[in-house]
């Protein structure tokens, strides 16, 4: 006759599991895989933990905030009927469109050089790399505004310029003072600072690969051209996008300095209608402000989804939206409420 471990005085019923010593026995609650669910358990009312000092600190960036907005709103010397008047005339608007073209043609030129001069820093040729390192250099250490204005000037140092065989005769000549104007002088002195940096942003980028992919790619025989451009270059660009799209922002901040040049960008409007008139100059620097805001509110958002795109394979989940936040808050705050009820 076979043995059984339960005792005499319990019926054991047919595929019940045998229940631990010290263990309160499987009920009409218990979960799929034991007694999980205690009666008393779920009557207890769960009361989330406190933090007093985070409420204290809330209370204090309120009070700031809203002092700061109360400065805003009832200071007269901001002058908000007169932002109101500034803030869409046709003047300043077509100020914006020129730092809009001057941010846009500097990033790309900027990216492209970038590219070229990260590329030059790899290579083992050494001449390549020594050209691109002082390049590099040169242009991190010397202020962008040194830049324009040197350029601005460049026609004092070179009347014109000419293609041809060094200490040769010369193929094609140019008349300096012809070819650089001043949206052309704004352009290549932020492409020349630009792609100082960019190059950096790139050179990470391809560095951040793993060594087996080069290696791989190696063994398989595939040129060095083809292995840069589908299978090293594709990977890099989860580093290199999302920096260099932080890098924009200082770009399109650092439009405001070709005003230097006789570009009259946005700032550069903004401070001539401020010589104009002399009583508005507040209101058109904070006119200036806003746009500035919204420029570089835009690239953000371009910034926060290009991240979000490239880090699905880095990621086990991605980042939530601005819109997921939401509705998770309105969520976590109708549970709360319900606990709190006692629902």
């Amino acid at each position: 006759m076979p043995e059984t471990s339960a005792p005499p005085d319990e019926p054991v019923t047919a595929g019940s599991a045998p229940v631990p010593p010290g263990q309160p026995p499987a009920g009409p609650d218990a979960g799929p895989d034991g007694p999980v669910r205690d009666p008393r358990l779920a009557a207890e009312r769960v009361l989330p933990l406190r933090h007093p000092w985070r409420w204290v600190l809330t209370a204090v960036v309120l009070v700031l905030v809203a002092q700061f907005v109360h400065g805003l709103v009832s200071n007269p010397f901001y002058q908000w009927s007169r932002f109101s008047y500034w803030l869409f005339r046709p003047v300043v608007l077509d100020g914006l469109v020129i730092t809009l073209e001057v941010a846009a043609l500097s990033a790309v030129a900027g990216l492209v050089g970038g590219v070229i001069l990260a590329l030059c820093r790899l290579s083992p040729n050494p001449v390549l790399r020594s050209v691109s390192w002082v390049y590099i250099w040169l242009l991190r250490s010397v202020p962008l505004i040194v830049v324009l204005l040197f350029l601005y000037n460049f026609s004092a140092l070179y009347r014109t310029l000419s293609l041809g065989v060094p200490f040769g005769p010369s193929f094609f000549r140019f008349d300096e003072s012809h070819l650089a104007t001043d949206l052309v002088v704004a352009v290549v002195g932020l492409s020349l600072n630009e792609a100082a940096y960019a190059a950096e942003v790139v050179r990470s980028g391809v560095l951040s690969v793993d060594q087996g992919q080069h290696e791989a790619a190696s063994s398989l025989g595939l040129p060095r051209g083809f292995q840069f451009r589908r299978i090293v270059f594709p990977q890099a660009l989860r580093v290199i996008v999302p920096t260099y799209v932080n890098q924009l922002i200082g770009l399109v901040k650092s439009t405001s300095l070709v005003f230097y040049v006789s570009l009259l960008d946005l700032f550069g409007t903004v401070q001539s209608l401020g010589s104009t008139y002399p009583g508005d100059v507040v209101p058109l620097l904070l006119v200036a402000t806003f746009w500035y805001i919204v420029l570089t509110s835009a690239v953000s958002v371009v910034q926060f989804y290009v991240e979000r795109h490239y880090s699905r394979g880095a990621l086990r989940t991605v980042p939530p939206t601005p819109l997921q936040k939401v509705r998770s808050g309105i969520r976590g705050a109708r549970a709360r409420i319900a606990i709190g009820a006692g629902i």
